[in-house]
């Protein structure tokens, strides 16, 4: 069984930062892109960035400039650096293959912004 592992989410204040990161087995890291989905409670599960094996990065358009996703080679690992979060930005975050395989989905890590 595919265990992919988030982590890191936390209570964050309205326009505070948080870094989730996900955990992912090397035989899925090395061979796909990979992402950070939110789902909001009562909300479909949305891509919120991505990130290819080249390391070139694509954001949705609302998080642009304030998201940093990176992968680590070293530790399998992929990293959401999130900035200036929003309350709209509350929610589970999964991380997951571009596409993603329903296989693979976590537990997901829960980031709550509230003052």
């Amino acid at each position: 069984q595919v265990r992919i592992v988030e982590s890191g989410g936390d209570l964050v204040q309205p326009g505070g930062s948080l870094t989730l990161s996900c955990s992912v087995p090397g035989d899925i890291f090395s061979r796909w892109t990979m992402g950070w989905y939110r789902q909001a409670p009562g909300q479909q599960r949305d891509l919120v960035a991505r990130i290819n094996l080249y390391h070139a990065p694509t954001y949705e358009d609302s998080v642009k400039g304030r998201f940093t996703i990176s992968r680590d080679n070293a530790k399998n690992t992929v990293l959401l650096q999130m900035t200036s979060v929003t309350t709209a930005e509350a929610g589970n975050y999964y991380c997951n293959t571009w596409k993603p395989n329903d296989a693979f989905w976590g537990q997901g890590t829960q980031v709550t912004v509230s003052s």
